[in-house]
């Protein structure tokens, strides 16, 4: 069945860096789009960035542009999103999330509409 699993979150002072993993099982990892959310208590989920099927597209939120970077390793079967000068606002429980069934080819989006497969998530706290 298709499923994902997230780790790499944890604790790291600001201005520091984490990469999170998200393994997938059950699908061809290259044929689907997968998105990256984060989540702070009592707030709505945020879109952090996406690629696409087959890598063609990449996207960012502006809070997030220039200092964290997504990428794909289709032979391990893993994305991963390298954070870098991580600030204390960054704080939040990751998701990666797959649209197995909704399926947009070539493109990805940051509305999270579109994904139908989550992961448990990771949390990741950066503080001083």
């Amino acid at each position: 069945q298709v499923q994902l699993v997230e780790s790499g979150g944890g604790l790291v002072q600001p201005g520091g860096s984490l990469r999170l993993s998200c393994t997938a099982s059950g699908f061809i990892l290259d044929d689907y789009a997968i998105g990256w959310f984060r989540q702070v208590p009592g707030k709505e989920r945020e879109g952090v960035s996406c690629i696409s099927s087959s890598d063609r597209i990449t996207y960012y939120a502006d809070s997030v542009k220039g200092r964290f970077t997504i990428s794909r390793d289709n032979a391990k079967k893993t994305v991963y999103l390298q954070m870098d000068s991580l600030k204390p606002e960054d704080t939040a429980v990751y998701y990666c999330a797959t649209d197995y069934v909704y399926r947009v080819v070539g493109d990805c989006f940051l509305g999270d509409y579109v994904y139908d497969y989550w992961g448990q998530g990771t949390q990741v706290t950066v503080s001083s």
